[in-house]
């Protein structure tokens, strides 16, 4: 089962759950968010466009990213309605395996944007559309992204619950794209993750509910998650 650990952004927290066994690492770039990420401008352009890490191994003459050895989690950006240009700009900068979609972002939007870094930017790029789901109907939304995107992270609202009831709208799910779940999942959440059953889910999205502070995740109740999913 897939582990996603989204919202991280201080360097030592990073490369301690990514040393975890966790699948993938997430970076929150909606400015709205507390965990966003910012990026620095290199004066080359009319945007920010260097990340920190970056700006610093260029200025050492370095350009080469240890994170991006085969032992580092697949990286995700996380946008929202953000414009294609910065989205390209940090895949670039931040070397990134695949690019989460959280807001009203179209099927044509989609295309466009995998087509634009796909393959001479970062080829091979993986899209999750993330649906926010409160309803049925909401579920149902997964048809319009169909032979668009890669992945699914089906968002429940709240803080979770003892039984994890609203899992249960899944089972109206007939789609082709595997998923993950997601939405105030914490250790309290382990039986019903492994309780549940669905074909085509593969995988868990954490964030909040491993957090000490905004983007600082607990490595140790990450590690007991990980190691009693895993």
């Amino acid at each position: 089962m897939w582990v996603k650990v989204c919202g991280l952004r201080e360097p030592d927290n990073i490369r301690a759950v990514a040393s975890l066994g966790v699948d993938f690492i997430g970076f929150v770039f909606c400015p709205s968010d507390e965990r966003y990420v910012k990026m620095i401008n290199s004066q080359a352009g009319i945007i920010p466009d260097y990340s920190a890490e970056r700006l610093e191994k260029c200025q050492a003459g370095e350009e080469k990213n240890a994170e991006t050895s085969a032992r580092f989690p697949q990286k995700v950006g996380v946008f929202a309605d953000d414009m294609p240009q910065n989205i390209v700009t940090r895949v670039y900068n931040y070397h990134l395996d695949v690019v989460q979609l959280n807001g009203d972002e179209s099927p044509v939007m989609i295309d466009n944007l995998r087509r634009t870094l796909d393959p001479d930017i970062r080829e091979g790029i993986k899209i999750i559309k993330t649906l926010h789901v409160r309803t049925e109907e909401d579920l149902a939304d997964w048809k319009r992204y169909e032979g668009h995107a890669d992945l699914f992270l089906f968002e429940f609202p709240g803080e979770g619950s003892a039984d994890r009831v609203e899992w249960r709208l899944l089972d109206a799910y007939g789609g082709g794209i595997p998923f993950l779940i997601g939405g105030g999942i914490s250790r309290k959440d382990v039986g019903d993750i492994k309780a549940f059953r669905h074909p085509l889910f593969v995988g868990v999205d954490v964030n909040e509910g491993f957090e000490t502070a905004p983007a600082v995740k607990s490595v140790e109740d990450i590690r007991c998650f990980v190691d009693a999913l895993k």
